[in-house]
């Protein structure tokens, strides 16, 4: 793969390019006239499976295509909003429960449920695509996100521990596993829910989950995110030790979570200051890059173990983008210039490698030697939304976009 010569990574012109490149990618392939967006594509954009569809790259297509539409205006990104939120109602959407459904077979206009489980961390995708469906101009989702919600606060929320619990059966009862990764994303989600409709019970819930995990919860984990806990929420330290398989609950800290967290911390004081928040995310971004990074081959590493020895030595797309995204974030909070370092140093790494300069979008995961073992650039949870999202970011942080986007 030729890579072209190295861009301006601050530019705004250069940002605002990239995510219509990437979406490229998509747009002329991804949307079944039958109903939704196919989740499955080869590195070359050959869809490679036509029928399984999965919750979270549903919503996350919605949020990909409002992106779009909010920064260029461009109605075909709007009607992909609408064929996505559609489908996502029509095919998920169990009515009766007010649950939507994990994963689903899709053939000849009909949904079958393959996975009925109920997955907090799915809900909160849902909130999320609704409120960028709402800010699209889609006025019908501002019920659609108060009804998710209101869900996921009867069924998920423990008054308690102040936290969501994660996983629950199709009638709603939930498994005793409790996880950090659906509570962030909720904590993700209802950030823009505010952003859409300005209730407040949106940004006061927010705070309160982002406390309670990267403060009271860290206090058990050396002052870090662990992922994984019991039903008490004492920390489960061996949960899924001997499993790499399982990309939504892995072993170990999560070093794109910690600096994902770190970007939600400041994109929350924007909306609601509190002296806690830049510190905690100075110190999770330092954590991270100070374990995590690869001072021989560039990227970050996907996990570390609580000795902080590298558990998993792989680059996911993911982690470069989200930690990119936090660096430009707290540059422009803090004016120090080495989180500017910190944005130039990834985005050289990603444009060598990770960025797909022959067919389009980037790849999914590289090994320890940024190599790349497999075909496929996006399976089902993919769709380059950390990687479009993450411009998006760094574009309002530089105040590129209209207030309010």
């Amino acid at each position: 793969m030729t890579v072209p010569p190295t861009p301006d990574f601050r530019s705004p012109a250069f940002l605002r390019q990239h995510i219509g490149w990437i979406m490229d990618f998509y747009a002329d392939r991804a949307i079944d006239p039958s109903g939704g967006m196919y989740h499955f594509y080869l590195d070359d954009g050959t869809v490679y499976d036509t029928r399984t569809r999965h919750l979270v790259s549903a919503t996350r297509f919605v949020i990909t295509h409002a992106m779009l539409f909010q920064l260029t205006g461009e109605e075909r990104f709007r009607n992909g909003v609408r064929h996505a939120v559609d489908f996502l109602r029509r095919a998920f959407l169990d009515s009766a429960t007010g649950g939507y459904a994990w994963q689903i077979d899709w053939h000849e206009g009909r949904a079958s449920v393959l996975d009925a489980t109920r997955h907090c961390y799915g809900m909160a995708f849902v909130v999320l695509a609704y409120a960028h469906a709402l800010k699209s101009g889609i006025e019908e989702a501002r019920g659609w996100l108060a009804e998710t919600f209101d869900v996921a606060e009867q069924r998920f929320w423990q008054p308690d521990s102040g936290l969501y619990a994660d996983e629950a059966a199709p009638d709603w009862t939930l498994s005793p596993y409790r996880g950090q990764n659906a509570n962030m994303h909720a904590c993700e989600a209802i950030i823009y829910a505010y952003v859409a409709t300005g209730e407040r019970r949106y940004i006061e819930r927010a705070e309160i989950l982002a406390h309670n995990i990267t403060v009271r919860q860290a206090v058990l984990a050396d002052g870090l995110v662990w992922e994984h806990y019991h039903a008490d929420w004492s920390v489960d330290w061996e949960y899924n030790r001997h499993d790499r398989t399982n990309i939504f609950r892995p072993w170990g800290f999560q070093p794109g979570h910690q600096t994902e967290w770190a970007k939600l911390l400041l994109q929350l004081d924007v909306h609601l200051p509190a002296d806690w928040h830049l510190p905690r995310a100075e110190a999770l971004f330092a954590a991270a890059v100070s374990r995590a990074w690869d001072h021989r081959q560039g990227g970050l590493h996907y996990g570390f173990a609580p000795d902080g020895s590298i558990c998993d030595g792989d680059k996911y797309h993911w982690v470069q983008a989200e930690t990119f995204a936090a660096a430009a974030l707290l540059a422009q909070r803090t004016g120090k210039a080495e989180y500017w370092a910190w944005y130039d140093r990834i985005w050289d790494y990603c444009w060598r490698h990770f960025v797909d300069h022959q067919h389009g979008a980037w790849f999914r995961i590289l090994d320890p030697a940024n190599l790349n073992h497999t075909r496929e650039k996006s399976p089902a949870g993919k769709v380059d939304y950390h990687d479009i999202g993450a411009c998006v970011d760094v574009l309002r942080a530089l105040g590129e976009l209209k207030k309010g986007v």
